[in-house]
């Protein structure tokens, strides 16, 4: 992914829909920021549950599948669901086939506040998907 590969000039209407478009994402993650820490937990703590529950195909994942998903180093990883194990939102599950990898689940605390928290972002999605399908078909247009 060359981040910095295309160098075409933008029109002022290109930089507009940029910078609205990430305007709406800033204000729903500071929404989710908020809402994460007025249910006492960090963002990066819900996200961890949600990279769990959301995960494809199974609510169980290994330490580097979460490592992973949340772009941290291993270390940090396992330093996040060590927190999670302490406020009993998460449980470690030691692998039957590789004594090595640890799996991870939420427990019956953190689902009840992931729900709670992801009804919360589905609510505010809904709110402001006006606004998001707007500022997408923008920049599709140029």
């Amino acid at each position: 992914m060359g981040v910095m590969a295309a160098q075409k000039k933008l029109s002022k209407a290109q930089f507009e829909n940029l910078a609205g478009f990430r305007y709406a994402l800033r204000k729903f993650l500071r929404f989710s920021e908020e809402a994460a820490q007025d249910s006492g937990i960090t963002p990066q703590q819900h996200q961890a549950l949600l990279a769990i529950k959301g995960f494809p195909g199974r609510e169980i994942v290994t330490v580097g599948e979460l490592a992973e998903r949340l772009q941290l180093r291993h270390h940090s990883a396992v330093e996040l669901v060590d927190r999670l194990v302490e406020l009993k939102l998460v449980s470690r599950i030691q692998s039957t086939t590789d004594r090595r990898e640890v799996h991870v689940q939420l427990t019956g605390r953190g689902e009840r506040l992931l729900n709670k928290l992801s009804s919360a972002h589905h609510e505010e999605l809904q709110r402001i998907r006006p606004m998001l399908m707007f500022l997408l078909a923008r920049l599709q247009e140029e």
